[in-house]
């Protein structure tokens, strides 16, 4: 009972957390973008993922087995996966705003399995004996990273479309127009500098200038996209191996075409096909980015699509 009480006050904190830091990277983004709001931002995100490791810890003590046997169990450790994640992305990048992506993912996963989800779907049960095995953790926490880290490198894909498809006709030039405090981190990047410009250049140079700060944020998603989706793309290979050979163990046969191996396989092509056009072919920009965004689509479809189903092998998991 004291594990249990335990745990809903993690998990309830940690999502609180997350919605505070969402909140903080957003808000900083569109109003007000101060040093001592970016710290507490990040101090947060890093308290949230502390206390969903706890969490996990505990769950696995009292549970004796990897907290990955559900699909509550399965979206904490995804949220876990954005913060850890968002924690080191943030590190090496030095750039803030990598928590206006990385932030609403890991509160969206946190809130569908602690607000959507049932009472009966949180409780810890006892594993069923096709999951009683060493390869559990194995290939369950490869496949959770793996789609941790590819929904993370499409979403930047996905914002590289975005900002791509947006027309320089429609695209505001005044802080007036925007309507923005002088202090955001829209005017302050983007904004600020272009005013400047105002003052010495003439209309024409300053959408040149719009142009080149564009260009400039799109090299950079599409280089961390990239970067991203290429630590992504091993971690989803091993899981799909170690899960063949668990397979083999239990069923008899390293591959069985069951929806949710097919639906893997798919992912793992959709994402090979990305890296082949940017590693051989040299695309870069919005043709990568369109791929990237597809298999966005295509890891909810395996990781949560599939399960709802209930049917094939892992219908024992439809839950997972």
């Amino acid at each position: 009972m004291t594990f249990i009480t335990v745990e809903h006050l993690l998990a309830h904190t940690s999502f609180f957390l997350l919605f505070f830091v969402t909140f903080i990277y957003w808000g900083k983004f569109l109003y007000i973008n101060i040093k001592p709001i970016t710290i507490l931002g990040e101090i947060s995100m890093k308290i949230a993922c502390f206390f969903i490791t706890i969490f996990l810890l505990i769950r696995w003590s009292s549970s004796g087995h990897f907290p990955l046997s559900n699909l509550y169990e399965s979206s904490m450790f995804l949220s876990w996966s954005f913060t850890f994640i968002h924690l080191i992305l943030e590190n090496k990048s030095k750039n803030t705003w990598l928590g206006i992506i990385t932030a609403p993912s890991a509160m969206l996963t946190h809130g569908f399995a602690t607000l959507s989800l049932p009472k009966e779907m949180q409780e810890s049960v006892f594993l069923v004996p096709a999951l009683q095995s060493h390869w559990l953790m194995m290939h369950v926490t490869m496949m959770m990273l793996s789609y941790a880290t590819l929904l993370c490198g499409s979403l930047l894909a996905i914002t590289i479309l975005v900002i791509t498809l947006t027309k320089q006709k429609n695209f505001p030039i005044f802080t007036s127009y925007f309507n923005l405090p002088f202090n955001s981190f829209i005017f302050q990047n983007l904004l600020q500098p272009m005013e400047n410009e105002i003052l010495s250049y003439k209309t024409e140079k300053v959408f040149s200038f719009i142009n080149f700060r564009k260009w400039q944020l799109i090299k950079e998603l599409d280089n961390w996209s990239y970067r991203v989706i290429s630590l992504g793309f091993p971690l989803l290979t091993i899981g799909i191996l170690s899960g063949a050979v668990w397979a083999n163990e239990a069923w008899g046969s390293y591959w069985n075409w069951d929806p949710k191996e097919t639906w893997a396989l798919i992912t793992w092509l959709i994402f090979a096909i990305y890296l082949h056009t940017r590693m051989i072919k040299g695309w870069q920009g919005k043709k990568p980015a369109i791929i990237a965004s597809l298999g966005f689509f295509i890891v909810w479809i395996c990781y949560l699509g599939v399960n709802l189903l209930g049917k094939g092998l892992h219908s024992y998991g439809w839950l997972m």
